[in-house]
């Protein structure tokens, strides 16, 4: 299951990807509004976790403008410590699937997770991207090619889906970065050792490579035909 966490608490964050990792589920983190909305409407979520309060732009406002764009269908639970009735309705209206007043035990979020996905059942889009002899399955996180499996680092994947979603465009070295740190990339080019691992896990026993590289742009990932020239 992959996650999306729209939350300005730090110490909260910490702990949901403390309590969702160990039980084998991958998470994004947005700090603020306009980066979370970016987050979901650029990539693919099991579930977002909103926060009502948030820098930038409110809860209500990156949901009214996520519902708004088609298939935007990615159930959301709401977290709040406004716990008043007229709250709880304004955020339903808004868009919300579930709402969770804080403090709240982890457990009791999880398993509205899981009954949201069970709601949600056949309505989520396709949960698979297939390029060439490639497939990600995004509900279980298993990468194969080939139909053999590849085991793949959590930043390896998150490279991997992404370059999957645009191919055969490419994507700018700005985006990948993004995808992995957000707005504070680290000092040096982490991002091409992130893509080397890559490459040896989907390109290295394969004699057709998919995962190119395009100088000052970023990468793509395509199968190279006849007439095209890799980069």
């Amino acid at each position: 299951m992959r996650l999306l966490v729209i939350e300005d608490n730090q110490n909260l964050v910490a702990n949901l990807f403390e309590y969702f990792e160990a039980r084998g589920h991958t998470l994004d983190a947005a700090p603020d509004g306009i980066t979370g909305l970016h987050l979901a409407a650029t990539q693919s979520y099991d579930v977002v976790v909103l926060d009502w309060m948030l820098p930038r732009m409110d809860g209500q406002e990156v949901l009214r403008r996520l519902r708004e764009k088609q298939d935007s269908g990615v159930p959301v639970i709401m977290l709040t410590a406004r716990d008043e009735l007229p709250d709880k309705i304004a955020g339903f209206r808004a868009g919300a699937d579930d709402y969770l007043t804080k403090p709240f035990a982890l457990p009791e979020l999880e398993v509205r997770i899981e009954a949201l996905l069970a709601r949600a059942g056949g309505r989520s889009r396709s949960r698979v991207l297939e390029v060439e002899d490639l497939r990600l399955d995004l509900s279980t996180l298993e990468a194969s090619r080939g139909g053999q499996l590849l085991h793949l680092y959590p930043a390896c994947r998150k490279l991997l889906e992404t370059l999957m979603q645009a191919s055969p465009a490419a994507v700018p070295r700005q985006r990948l970065e993004h995808v992995l740190w957000g707005d504070d990339p680290p000092d040096g080019d982490m991002l091409r050792s992130h893509v080397y691992e890559l490459r040896r896990s989907v390109d290295g026993p394969f004699p057709v490579k998919l995962i190119h590289t395009l100088p000052r742009v970023g990468y793509r990932l395509a199968a190279i035909k006849d007439g095209d020239h890799a980069p």
